[in-house]
């Protein structure tokens, strides 16, 4: 028998949600062959299987949380596995047999007179008997738990579509409560003359009918987006969070990839972005104000003496911070490649968790959906985040006399207050902006 466990997920994870299992319960599996997928805070991972055999039990369901190393199931190897059929109703092996048929005596006890542990139960009578359908269709744990609790198959109510009956469904049969699904539990015997009746509980409150002209539709958030609420939530709780503002005349820049696009792209076989150029001027301004790539640890201030600039990612589960390691001692070619490659892998779902932790300094880019202005917010525990957004023909003075329509971008820094002051941040952003408008300054500065 090997079991299959929840595995390390990384830095920080400890639980994740079962997705959806690959394989069904009865059906071999191979060293190797994916059996989950698990969804985490931060990405998506599967599980292999560790030994080829069998899928004896799936121990917890689609949906359910679960921790790293907790047991979700169960893979019958060896002899026992090969000589299965496959099939829920082929060879199940001696500890997977139901139980021999209880004499009509024992099924007629009333509950009261049952032994009150498992193991008594099993030594002062025989298990109830075990209806050969209610068998078949119940998973191996939950046979094993009706025999250590003295409770006969046929009788448990499930909500499963197919009839097959769960350890949980047992456990709550047994124990006196609802199923599963919300089905009715059934009736207990009643309490000796001596006890008072228990009063009925209330029945629950139906939901109120709703109107069928104005349907609604409603979903479980997913893991992802849940963290992504709670975490945005718990910044701007916990920091005194400001956004300053400024505009960035992108002439200069849209010149040069004029001018260069082409020959950067044969030479590189990447395209020339935008991203490349914020990158450099981010880091560039990070070294002449390091308060903005530090972070509050307690009392102290941790003041960072590299540059992994975090990118933004809009992805279908949710946004991503994926890291771009070493921005400054990257070339543009080589910031943009990185950028792309996390940028697909955030989109396909096959970001790992080395590739969105440690961030200094966050990118992120509202213009691509048109954005014109916005107050993005801190990605914690950064106490910087630079938001770009659309660039936007607007009539700009030149001097006193001349006005010119020029390619023009609000850019906005949001910052925490508690160790960045305010003319601080104003200095942040106007050294962003003019490196940005003399780009042949990035090769100094960044």
């Amino acid at each position: 028998m090997s079991d299959i466990k929840v595995p390390e997920m990384g830095e920080s994870v400890t639980e994740g949600t079962i997705l959806r299992w690959v394989v069904a319960e009865g059906e071999a599996v191979q060293q190797g062959d994916v059996l989950l997928e698990l969804e985490t805070d931060k990405v998506n991972l599967e599980v292999s299987a560790e030994s080829s055999g069998l899928l004896e039990t799936r121990l917890r369901q689609e949906g359910d949380t679960v921790q790293v190393g907790e047991v979700i199931g169960r893979i019958r190897t060896g002899d026992a596995a090969g000589s299965t059929t496959g099939s829920a109703s082929g060879s199940l092996g001696e500890e997977q047999a139901p139980a021999p048929s209880a004499p009509p005596a024992a099924q007629g006890a009333p509950a009261a007179a049952l032994p009150s542990s498992p193991k008594s139960a099993e030594a002062a009578s025989p298990p109830p008997a075990e209806s050969g359908d209610a068998a078949a269709k119940a998973s191996p744990a939950a046979r094993k738990l009706a025999r250590e609790r003295g409770v006969e198959l046929g009788s448990v109510p499930t909500g499963d579509p197919i009839g097959r009956v769960y350890p949980n469904d047992v456990k709550s049969f047994a124990e006196g409560g609802s199923a599963a699904q919300g089905q009715p539990a059934p009736q207990q015997p009643a309490p000796p003359a001596s006890q008072p009746p228990a009063p009925p509980k209330a029945p629950a409150q139906a939901p109120s009918a709703a109107d069928p002209l104005k349907p609604v539709e409603r979903q479980r958030m997913s893991r992802r987006r849940q963290t992504i609420a709670k975490r945005l939530v718990e910044a701007q709780q916990t920091a005194a969070m400001l956004t300053t503002f400024n505009e960035v005349d992108m002439t200069a820049i849209l010149d040069v990839r004029k001018r260069r696009k082409d020959a950067f792209k044969q030479k590189y076989e990447v395209n020339l972005g935008f991203m490349s150029f914020f990158t450099k001027a981010v880091v560039g301004a990070l070294k002449a104000f390091p308060a903005v790539n530090a972070e509050i640890d307690g009392d102290d201030v941790v003041y960072k003496k590299f540059y992994d600039i975090g990118i933004a990612v809009s992805a279908k589960e949710g946004l991503v911070v994926p890291v771009v390691r070493d921005a400054d001692r990257l070339g543009f070619a080589e910031i943009e490649r990185k950028i792309g490659e996390l940028a697909g892998k955030a989109r396909s779902n096959q970001l790992a968790l080395s590739d969105l932790q440690g961030g200094t300094f966050t990118i992120t880019n509202g213009g691509v959906f048109g954005s014109l202005l916005s107050t993005p917010i801190l990605n914690a525990p950064q106490v910087g985040i630079l938001g770009m957004h659309k660039i936007q023909l607007r009539p700009v003075a030149i001097d006193e006399e001349r006005m010119e329509n020029r390619p023009m971008m609000y850019i906005a820094l949001s910052y925490d207050h508690r160790i960045i002051d305010g003319s601080e941040a104003v200095s942040f952003l106007v050294k962003v902006k003019e490196l940005l408008e003399d780009p042949e300054s990035l090769l100094i500065e960044s």
